[in-house]
């Protein structure tokens, strides 16, 4: 008989056999499997899926050596006539065989083995690294202890089930995890036991609902917006239907949810968001192109002049200057290089480096009409759906819903869709609020409007207070995670992902953490001023 492949995904182990048997059969065998898990998770409320392993391997093979004794008996009765039927045997026995092989290998394809760290609920990441040209060969490399001998440009380390960058689980048995794609994804472990793994999350969410990543920005990231989520389904539907590759450079939405996002520096960070009040823009621009060229002056004014509608004068002031035609961009990107900043504003300095590496943007003079932020390491911004932004410089942790709906609007050689961008921002002038931290608290939660993800920041040895899903990353020190007997250990710049718990966890060391939850129903401040 030709071999026949299964896919058992169990206990979140997802695992590729190949065996001499009907597919009908294995399959069975599989759901009997999962009915005994699941009868042993709930009769015993076992939550350790080494554990869970173990205690159903143990009944499956008590249950197959009475049925194996029961056909002893059976064979001892021949004598009266009865013929035993001559395959039960064999089937018992090539059972067992796969039932035992597939319980000696989940500790291993889980990464769960004997003390090590999984086997307390606490699960050490592999996460992808995003290179763009914009990022930093020094700094996430730095915070990781990586050497990065090759000076790649390190923009982005992508921790959560992202399909686009998705983490793996650690088997510290192994001598090296570094670009092993063998390694189980935390989407396989999450998706084999959600109601485990997610807690009441689980009834929510179907997996994992937030996206956490370091941010590093050596130079400006693109100018842009997300969408809501009533935006984000109707533009996935529509390019769906349209036929769009996801791949795709013309493609907006890369799947069909929000994208609510929280910023947080870890070092001195610049960031340019929300629009500036029409006034504001006026008096900037004003002085700003009070000594350009005759044409320049004329190619601009009906931008300002905008600025006095009544009607959506920030939609039509931006509509207008990312509709400029090629000369009047050229003639504004030359002027903004060499404009005095005599007065030494941050506005008229980053002009000018924005004008020389995107030479032809209109979007270089965005310094006029987006709010200049500068944070300091520990604090954070709160970025709701249509607010137009940019992080300019520095590293910081950044928590979203899991989205990579990304509306550009400037500062950038990708695809710029400008009548998509213009419908789904909101004009509403809005400065968000920079959210301070408690460096003498054990921990601060920033406050977000969110149900997605929290994002907290937790220093010294304490009660570690998340209950839901969450994805910690030790930031300074050296943390001991440790419930019951078992501990883990983490080092500045690991990571790792706890499910769903009692509060049973604890942290000690000394260290700063960063930790992405689920959001709740407290995190309803720090949004901004909207007018």
């Amino acid at each position: 008989m030709p071999k026949n492949e299964l896919l058992i995904d169990v206990l979140g182990c997802s695992l590729q056999i190949s065996a001499d048997e009907d597919p009908e059969y294995l399959q069975n065998l599989l759901d009997i499997y999962r009915q005994k898990t699941e009868e042993v998770r709930k009769t015993t409320g076992l939550k350790d899926q080494l554990k869970i392993a173990v205690l159903t391997g143990f009944l499956l093979c008590d249950e197959l050596e009475k049925n194996k004794n029961s056909a002893a008996k059976t064979r001892q009765n021949t004598d009266n006539g009865t013929q035993p039927d001559s395959g039960t045997n064999q089937d018992h026995a090539e059972a067992e065989e796969l039932t035992l092989s597939l319980i000696s290998r989940l500790g291993d394809i889980l990464g769960i083995n004997g003390e090590k760290s999984q086997a307390n609920g606490v699960f050490k990441l592999l996460n992808t690294v995003k290179y763009y040209d914009w990022g930093s060969p020094d700094l996430i490399p730095g915070l990781l202890g990586k050497k990065n001998e090759s000076k790649a440009l390190w923009a982005e380390l992508w921790m959560g089930v992202h399909p686009e960058g998705p983490s793996r689980i650690i088997n510290e048995d192994l001598p090296d995890n570094s670009n092993n794609d063998e390694l189980p994804l935390l989407s396989s472990l999450i998706a084999g036991n959600p109601e485990f793994f997610l807690g009441k999350d689980s009834k929510n969410f179907s997996g994992l609902p937030f996206l956490f990543k370091l941010l590093a920005a050596e130079k400006p990231l693109s100018i842009q917006a997300h969408p809501d989520l009533t935006q984000a389904a109707q533009g996935w539907e529509r390019e769906n239907r349209e036929g769009v590759p996801l791949n795709s450079k013309f493609r907006n939405y890369k799947d069909a949810n929000h994208k609510p996002e929280i910023i947080c520096a870890l070092t001195p960070f610049i960031a340019m968001a929300g629009f500036r009040h029409t006034e504001e823009i006026k008096n900037l621009a004003g002085a700003f192109f009070e000594e350009a060229p005759r044409d320049l002056k004329a190619a601009v004014f009906p931008l300002l002049n905008a600025l006095d509608e009544k009607e959506t004068p920030l939609k039509k002031f931006l509509g207008l200057l990312l509709s400029l035609p090629a000369a009047a961009r050229k003639m504004l990107s030359d002027y903004a290089v060499y404009k005095p900043a005599a007065d030494g504003t941050g506005e008229w300095k980053l002009i000018s480096q924005f004008a020389r590496q995107f030479p032809g943007d209109p979007a270089v003079i965005s310094p006029l009409y987006l709010n200049l932020i500068y944070l300091n390491p520990g604090e954070a911004l709160f970025l709701p759906a249509g607010v137009l932004h940019a992080y300019v410089k520095g590293l910081g942790v950044e928590l979203m819903s899991n989205s990579d709906n990304v509306l550009r609007g400037g500062l950038t050689a990708k695809h710029v869709d400008v009548p998509e961008l213009l419908r789904i921002l909101d004009f509403k002038p809005f400065k968000p609020a920079v959210i301070k931290d408690d460096p003498a608290a054990g921990i601060f939660r920033y406050p977000a409007p969110c149900q997605e993800f929290s994002l907290a920041v937790m220093r010294g040895r304490q009660a570690y207070p998340e209950t839901g899903p969450s994805i910690i990353l030790v930031t300074e020190g050296r943390t001991v995670v440790s419930v019951g007997e078992s501990e883990t250990v983490l080092e500045k710049g690991e990571s790792a992902f706890i499910p769903a718990n009692d509060g049973s966890y604890m942290l000690d060391g000394d260290f700063t953490l960063y930790s992405a939850g689920t959001g709740t129903d407290r995190d309803t401040a720090g949004g901004g001023a909207r007018s």
